[in-house]
């Protein structure tokens, strides 16, 4: 199997702290794009007995459970846990650059992102609003964002933007985008055969028949005719209050919601630990942990790696069944 490339994320977060912790885990092999001087100095500051090797190429990372493989990413300025800067946001960006180009060449089997803060990439001049959108730009594709575990999964269809703006860019066609390219990648990623999505109702009951909203019927359930004519499988509107339950989700494989929090509000509730971040619709496999940087403890040694080895391994899975299935 080709080793996973981890990035960066923001390195005064707890993204080297939850690194580290995974190698001790027995993590899949897994390639680290973040400064080696930083990682020794913290393995050393947590008492974490991880060695740490610089490697050139992905051909040196020969001895993985030996000693955590970096390739080496300068820092611009030393990082202080728990008090992020943004004059290495440039390191930040350029380590996930690195693994997308590896990921991309084939040189690694999937990208997994350690969190950033997206607020001090925009201090620096950072374009995009997240993640997702910056790896559809390295890419060249249209990324659509879901939030998975084993209790449930979810997809948003407007992502990174206030809920007014939301409110304004929800169109018939994001619907029909992000439940084709959902539906696609669980049958192809996941190994669903036949997906069943659930469509979220924007509006309180999903409209209670146009007397709380009519956007159920002016762009959802078009979406919905587009989508059920092209043979997905879908149900709803559903009332949002209503279809997280656990009887509701026995019924389908994934929820389209409308906005950001209508979706990652309930999968983090449900399931925080293990929940991981999969963009779908890119020719590469990327993951990462569903949680933040956590500056306010990055310097206390308690962060739990789980969603970041959830995301490692959901990784590894992903691009073993793309290995298998072509």
């Amino acid at each position: 199997m080709r080793p996973l490339a981890i990035t960066m994320g923001d390195p005064a977060g707890i993204g080297g702290e939850i690194l580290l912790k995974s190698w001790l885990a027995g993590a899949p092999p897994f390639i680290a794009f973040d400064d080696p001087k930083r990682l020794t100095e913290l393995a050393a500051r947590l008492g974490l007995p991880v060695p740490i090797r610089s490697i050139a190429s992905t051909s040196e990372a020969v001895d993985i459970a030996q000693a955590l493989p970096v390739m080496p990413i300068q820092l611009a300025v030393p990082a202080e846990l728990g008090q992020p800067n943004s004059a290495n946001a440039g390191a930040i960006t350029a380590s996930i650059r690195a693994a997308v180009t590896m990921a991309l060449s084939g040189e690694v089997g999937a990208v997994v992102t350690n969190p950033i803060s997206k607020a001090v990439l925009y201090e620096a001049g950072f374009p995009h609003p997240g993640h997702t959108e910056f790896l559809g730009e390295l890419t060249g594709a249209i990324p659509v964002m879901m939030l998975a575990s084993p209790m449930l999964r979810v997809v948003p269809v407007t992502v990174h933007v206030s809920l007014r703006r939301a409110l304004d860019e929800l169109t018939t066609e994001k619907i029909v985008t992000a439940s084709r390219v959902t539906a696609s990648a669980l049958r192809h990623d996941f190994g669903v055969a036949h997906p069943r999505l659930a469509i979220a109702g924007l509006n309180p009951h999903a409209g209670e028949g146009g007397a709380l909203g009519a956007e159920e019927a002016s762009i959802i359930e078009p979406a919905m005719a587009v989508l059920r004519a092209e043979g997905i499988t879908v149900s709803g509107p559903w009332p949002p209050d209503t279809m997280f339950t656990p009887a509701a989700r026995a019924s389908y494989d994934a929820a389209i919601c409308m906005y950001h929090d209508q979706a990652l509000i309930p999968l983090k509730t449900l399931d925080m630990t293990h929940g991981v971040n999969v963009t779908l619709g890119l020719p590469i496999v990327r993951t990462s942990p569903d949680h933040g940087t956590a500056f306010d403890i990055a310097a206390t040694g308690r962060a739990d790696p789980a969603s970041l080895l959830a995301a490692m391994w959901l990784a590894a899975e992903i691009a073993d069944r793309r290995t298998r299935t072509g």
